[in-house]
C-alpha cells in the first residue's frame, strides 16, 4: 500500500516551494479524508512552481462506489485547458463550483475546487468531482427540473468542446442542430443507430425533418419550445423494430438551436415482454395444478361415499380438504401477477371452503388482519394446510351440535415476524395426548418447524384452544 503521507511530501519538495509547515498541514488534510467516508473521488493538488499547471499529490477514491480512474493519479498533471477550475482557484483563491473539466484518464467530470490557505495566500486545493457522462443517463429516467434540464444542455454543449473522444465515450447517441434545423454535430454512436436506421449516407449536415424518429418536425420542437421553454421532451419511439428514447434539449450558444439524445432500450423492451410471457404461463401453470387438484379431491369424496368404513370414510375426507387447501393457494396465484400471496385471502378461502363441509350454522367464525401480509407461494402452501388442519379440528371436536361456537383467526406483522392465531371457545383436549395421536397436529407441528422455520404453542382447556405460530417474513 502506498504511504500517501510520505507520496505528498515528496511531490510537493519537487514541485513547489511550500514550507514544511504548509506541506504539513496538507498530509493533516489528506489523513482526515482517510479516517472518513467520501462519497466522490476528492484530490488534493497544488501548483507547480516551475510551470504553468497543478499537479495532484493527493487522491481518495470514493468509500462505496466505483472510482472514476482506474490507475493511480498522483503526481499527474492538471492543466489548464483541461481542468480550468483547478488553475483558477490556485491562482485567485476562490471557490470554483460545478465547472466541467477533462480528467487524466479523458472522463468529462464537474469539478468543485476548494482553497487551502495559509497566512500569505493559496497552498494547494481540494476537488471533488462528478462523473458528468452518467449523469445523462440519469436524466432519461425522469423529468427534472429547470435547473438540472439546463444544466444538461451546458453539459452538452461543453462535450462536443471537448476533443471528439469524450462525447465518443457515450453509449447514446448525440446530435445537435442548428437554428435552421440541420445537423452540425454528432458522435460515433448516432452513426451506428441511422446505420441500424437504415441511412446509407453520412447524416451530417441533413435536416432535422429527415433524422426524426417520431413524425415531430423541426418547427414542431421550436414551437414546443416556445410554449413550455423551461423542460425538453422525451419520448419513447420504435423503429426499424428497435426502441429508443428521446430527449431534446435546447441550445443557447451561438448558431446551436436542439440537442438530441437517444438511447436505445430495445434490450429493456425485449426481457419486460419476456417477464411479461413468463408471468402469464406460471399463472396458467398455477391454474392448472388447482384444476387438477381439485379433480384429485372429486375422486377422493367419490371413493369416500363408497367407503363402508367410519375410519376410512373420515380419512379420505380430511384428505380432500388437504388437497383443497393447496388448491386454494393455486386458485390465487393464478390471478396474481407476481409470485406473491396475500396471507388473508388464502385464510378466507380455506375457511370458506371448510365451512361449506360441516353442517354447523351455531359456529362464527371471525377472520381479520391489521395489514396485508404477502409471501411467497411455497410457504403460503404450508400456511395453508396449517390453518386447514385447525379450524377443520375445531369444527370436528371443539362444538357439540348443540353450542355457539366461535373461531377466530388473526395475523400480525410486527418486526418482520409473522404470528398466526387460530383459537376457538369450544371444549379443549389433551394436548400431549393429541400431539401422540393426532395426524392433523403432527401435520401442523411438522409445517410449523420444517417449512416455516417458526415455532408453535398450543394451549387448549375447558375455555377453548389457542393455537399461535410465529415465522419470519
Amino acid at each position: 500500500m502506498i504511504d500517501y503521507k510520505k507520496q505528498i511530501e515528496e511531490l510537493c519538495l519537487l514541485h513547489t516551494g511550500l514550507s514544511e509547515q504548509d506541506i504539513e498541514r496538507i498530509v493533516e488534510l489528506a489523513e482526515s479524508f482517510q479516517q472518513s467516508e467520501v462519497q466522490d473521488d476528492v484530490f488534493i493538488d497544488v501548483l507547480s512552481s516551475v510551470s504553468d499547471e497543478a499537479i495532484v499529490v493527493y487522491h481518495r477514491r470514493p468509500s462505496k462506489q466505483e472510482s472514476l480512474y482506474k490507475r493511480p493519479v498522483a503526481g499527474e498533471r492538471a492543466l489548464r485547458e483541461n481542468e480550468p477550475g483547478v488553475l483558477r482557484t490556485l491562482e485567485t483563491g476562490i471557490m470554483t463550483q460545478g465547472l466541467i473539466a477533462n480528467t487524466q484518464e479523458n472522463h468529462l467530470v464537474r469539478q468543485t475546487v476548494y482553497p487551502i490557505k495559509n497566512e500569505a495566500g493559496v497552498i494547494a486545493v481540494v476537488i471533488y468531482e462528478k462523473n458528468v457522462s452518467d449523469n445523462i443517463q440519469a436524466h432519461f429516467n425522469m423529468m427534472g427540473t429547470q435547473c438540472e434540464d439546463s444544466e444538461m444542455s451546458s453539459m452538452l454543449t461543453a462535450m462536443l468542446r471537448f476533443k471528439d473522444s469524450i462525447i465518443n465515450q457515450l453509449e447514446d447517441a448525440v446530435l445537435v442542430f442548428d437554428k435552421h434545423g440541420f445537423l452540425k454535430l454528432k458522435n460515433k454512436q448516432a452513426d451506428v443507430y441511422y446505420k441500424q436506421l437504415g441511412y446509407l449516407e453520412d447524416i451530417e449536415g441533413l435536416h432535422y425533418d429527415n433524422l426524426s424518429l417520431d413524425q415531430t418536425t423541426f418547427s414542431d420542437v421550436i414551437k414546443q419550445h416556445t410554449l413550455s421553454p423551461c423542460y425538453p421532451s422525451t419520448t419513447d419511439v420504435k423503429a426499424a423494430e428497435r426502441y429508443y428514447q428521446v430527449k431534446r434539449l435546447f441550445i443557447s450558444e451561438e448558431d446551436l438551436s436542439v440537442g438530441v439524445i437517444l438511447h436505445d432500450v430495445t434490450e429493456i423492451k425485449k426481457k419486460e415482454a419476456e417477464i411479461v410471457s413468463k408471468s402469464v404461463a406460471i399463472r396458467e401453470i398455477h391454474h392448472r395444478v388447482k384444476n387438477n387438484l381439485q379433480t384429485v379431491a372429486s375422486l377422493l369424496r367419490i371413493q369416500a361415499r363408497q367407503c363402508e368404513s367410519p375410519e376410512a370414510k373420515k380419512s379420505l375426507n380430511d384428505s380432500v380438504s388437504r388437497v383443497l387447501a393447496i388448491a386454494a393457494t393455486h386458485e390465487l396465484l393464478s390471478t396474481e401477477i407476481d409470485a406473491q400471496v396475500d396471507l388473508m385471502d388464502v385464510i378466507r378461502l380455506i375457511a370458506s371452503n371448510i365451512s361449506r363441509c360441516f353442517v354447523h350454522d351455531s359456529v362464527q367464525m371471525d377472520i381479520n388482519s391489521t395489514e396485508s401480509i404477502c409471501l411467497d407461494s411455497d410457504r403460503t402452501v404450508a400456511i395453508a394446510l396449517i390453518v386447514s388442519e385447525l379450524i377443520h379440528n375445531s369444527y370436528e371436536h371443539a362444538f357439540d351440535d348443540a353450542a355457539q361456537g366461535h373461531i377466530t383467526i388473526k395475523a400480525t406483522l410486527k418486526d418482520e415476524l409473522v404470528t398466526v392465531v387460530v383459537a376457538d371457545n369450544g371444549a379443549g383436549f389433551s394436548v400431549e395426548e393429541a400431539s401422540q395421536k393426532s395426524l392433523g397436529l403432527s401435520i401442523v407441528r411438522s409445517y410449523v418447524k420444517d417449512k416455516l422455520m417458526g415455532k408453535l404453542n398450543i394451549v387448549s382447556n375447558q375455555d377453548g384452544t389457542t393455537v399461535t405460530f410465529t415465522f419470519k417474513k
